[in-house]
C-alpha cells in the first residue's frame, strides 16, 4: 500500500465520469480534477489572466480544455498550457493517482 498522507482525497473513480469535473482543497489551494476521456488531471482551480476560478467555466471533454468565462481564454487541461489570449500564462498542474479506488491529488509546491 501507499502511503497517500499527503494526498487529498478527491472522490471515488465511479464518481467522476469522463468530461466530469470536481474541486478540491489542498491546504490553501483550490483543485480542479477533471476526468478527461478515463484520465484524472488536476490543475489550480485559478485563470493565470484574472485570477478567476475556472470551474466556473466549461470544460470540453472532447478537445481537454476548460474556458475561463470572464474573458474567454481556454487552458489544456492535461498540461495547463494557456491556448488563447488575453491569458498568455499556463495554470498550474499538480499530480494525481488512482488507489483504493479513489482519486488523490496534492500540491506538490
Amino acid at each position: 500500500m501507499s502511503d497517500l498522507s499527503d494526498w487529498t482525497f478527491v472522490c471515488a473513480t465511479a464518481e467522476l465520469l469522463p468530461g466530469e469535473s470536481r474541486v478540491v482543497w489542498a491546504d490553501d489551494t483550490p483543485i480542479l480534477v477533471v476526468n478527461y476521456d478515463g484520465d484524472f488531471y488536476a490543475l489550480e482551480d485559478k485563470c493565470s489572466h484574472e485570477d478567476f476560478e475556472l470551474s466556473a467555466g466549461p470544460f470540453d471533454g472532447e478537445e481537454a480544455t476548460i474556458e475561463c468565462v470572464l474573458h474567454g481564454s481556454k487552458f489544456d487541461v492535461r498540461d495547463g498550457r494557456c491556448l488563447n489570449p488575453p491569458a498568455y500564462e499556463p495554470v498550474r498542474t499538480f499530480p494525481t493517482r488512482v488507489e483504493h479506488g479513489g482519486i488523490w491529488t496534492r500540491d506538490d509546491r
